[in-house]
């Protein structure tokens, strides 16, 4: 193109070059430090429920979902004794895809900021079509995530997206259980649970 001044005579096309590899996997997780700086760049409102994601592994719709853990029953699942080893907090559930309802761990430092914003009445949002009963008066779906986004480029200068913050969870609950004396498997089944996937494969996509 430098060679014709950026212009093609008339009828022709550039030669177009096909990659070889059948995949280009991008490394989607945000570091703690990472995490911590794109949520600088938020509002408050945006900025809890960013240190919330990423401490739960929430999807930017299962933020909306929050409530209390003696709110509402998680639906009944195998648990395995080995769920939020090594951590602290206290449980809260969400709703997530196809309506699954399970149990999360938030800290207890998130917990009190988030009591904070406790609504005196539930309301109805509707997020793609779907109607959720809100609690608490955080960014959620869209427009958290679209904050987000922003953010991560005016602090980073690029943006995996906000479902990044769920790989980062994957990856590191993945290093803390193995660090306490997992095994690889009995790892990855765990962390499959705590984010509400039905296959321990599914989360594996989560780790690359």
């Amino acid at each position: 193109m430098m060679q014709l001044n950026g212009r093609l005579p008339p009828k022709t096309t550039l030669y177009r070059v096909k990659s070889e590899l059948d995949e280009i996997k991008r490394f989607r997780a945000y570091t703690s430090a990472r995490a911590q700086a794109v949520s600088e760049h938020q509002s408050e409102t945006h900025q809890l429920s960013t240190q919330i994601a990423y401490a739960a592994g929430l999807r930017a719709h299962e933020l909306l979902t929050l409530a209390r853990a003696e709110e509402r029953n998680p639906d009944k699942r195998p648990a395995l004794h080995s769920k939020w080893a090594g951590r602290e907090g206290q449980l809260y559930t969400v709703q997530g895809k196809g309506g699954l309802v399970r149990h999360v761990l938030i800290p207890n430092d998130l917990v009190e900021q988030l009591e904070k914003l406790r609504l005196d009445n539930p309301v109805t949002v509707t997020h793609r079509k779907i109607n959720y009963l809100q609690r608490y008066d955080i960014g959620a779906g869209k427009r958290w995530s679209d904050s987000f986004s922003k953010a991560s480029k005016l602090a980073l200068f690029f943006s995996t997206g906000a479902h990044g913050l769920r790989h980062s969870y994957a990856q590191e609950r993945m290093r803390e259980l193995i660090e306490i004396g997992f095994n690889g498997l009995f790892a990855l089944k765990t962390v499959s649970q705590e984010m509400g996937h039905f296959r321990p494969e599914i989360t594996e996509v989560y780790l690359q």
